[in-house]
């Protein structure tokens, strides 16, 4: 039982490593000029996607943000796919169009990324719908940021979710910065008065202590599956990075920006992991084998096709005869 208990907990280690090590490859990629557009890591939040990825199912739906590469690799998308997606590859998921912020892979419940804020929640809403009209115990997360607390989309879907008892998660992942702004610039009152206000139950978690998230969704989970309704989960996390990649956080405190290291999710778990003996050779071993699976990714997407020129518009415009 103690060694099944080690495997268990290097398996979440290696879900939080592996976000992390391909988001920091990402963005030495990003400033080499090797990923086109706008890329927006999720580095010191791994745990709470690495959470979900223990705790959902295969046939569970999720809908993420422009944040979303820690979301989308915990659900289940392969590294390989994955770079050649966010490299424009023509071996993409997407065949290289949807790129960072629209990463999906419906044949494994990832609905996509979204450039747009707080439009993962509606998609989310309607994945669930599906799942009860089916009548199946699957369900559906909407991951969001506290930015989206101010769009009126989330308060419509807190209401319809509630109305028709849905299979539905709200995830927030609060990291306290609505793009540029704090969060109570940007809201007046905290995700659990707006959840109350639509009789949703609502559980905060340190989003940094992964063993927590997971024990909180899980919790969510089987009450949604259960056919409790909806609830809302608020993991109270760090953003390390800017809102975007190059961003000057000009608007964030140096004391602010010193003290992330505290916060590490990464860091706190190698210390739970020392405490329940798996030592530091065991750690450097799942470390190792990550980074030579990120690198051969990275290969593999460096070598890729580019998208041909005559097949741009294919999926953009119909033709109106086919119509």
């Amino acid at each position: 039982m103690a060694t099944a208990n080690k495997q268990y907990l290097l398996d979440v280690y290696q879900r939080m490593l592996r976000i992390r090590l391909v988001e920091l490859r990402l963005g030495r990629l990003f400033a080499d000029g090797e990923v086109p557009g706008f890329i927006h890591l999720s580095v010191g939040q791994e745990a709470v996607a690495a959470a979900m990825g223990v705790v959902l199912r295969p046939d569970d739906t999720v809908a993420s943000t422009h944040r979303g590469h820690g979301h989308a690799l915990a659900k289940g998308i392969d590294i390989e796919d994955f770079f050649l997606e966010l490299m424009a590859r023509e071996e993409g998921i997407c065949k290289g169009r949807g790129g960072s912020m629209h990463v999906a892979n419906m044949s494994i419940g990832m609905l996509g990324a979204n450039a747009i804020v707080g439009a993962s929640i509606p998609i989310a809403l309607g994945s669930a719908l599906a799942h009860q009209v089916k009548r199946s115990d699957a369900l559906a997360v909407a991951f969001f940021g506290d930015g989206a607390m101010a769009e009126g989309v989330l308060h419509e879907s807190l209401n319809l979710a509630a109305l028709w008892r849905l299979p539905l998660l709200f995830l927030c992942e609060n990291n306290g910065w609505a793009e540029f702004s704090p969060t109570d610039k940007q809201f007046v009152a905290p995700l659990e008065k707006l959840s109350a206000a639509f009789s949703i139950p609502h559980q905060k978690v340190d989003g940094n202590d992964v063993l927590a998230v997971i024990d909180a969704a899980r919790g969510a989970v089987e009450a949604v599956r259960a056919g409790q309704g909806p609830r809302v989960l608020e993991c109270i996390t760090h953003r390390w990075r800017g809102h975007y990649e190059g961003d000057p956080q000009k608007y964030r405190s140096s004391a602010e920006m010193e003290g992330l290291g505290e916060h590490d999710p990464v860091a706190r778990f190698e210390a739970v992991l020392d405490k329940k003996g798996v030592g530091e050779a065991q750690r450097r071993h799942v470390r190792e084998a990550v980074e030579a699976q990120v690198e051969q990714a990275v290969e593999r997407a460096r070598q890729g096709r580019a998208p041909a020129w005559q097949s741009a518009c294919n999926d953009v415009y119909t033709n109106a005869e086919v119509c």
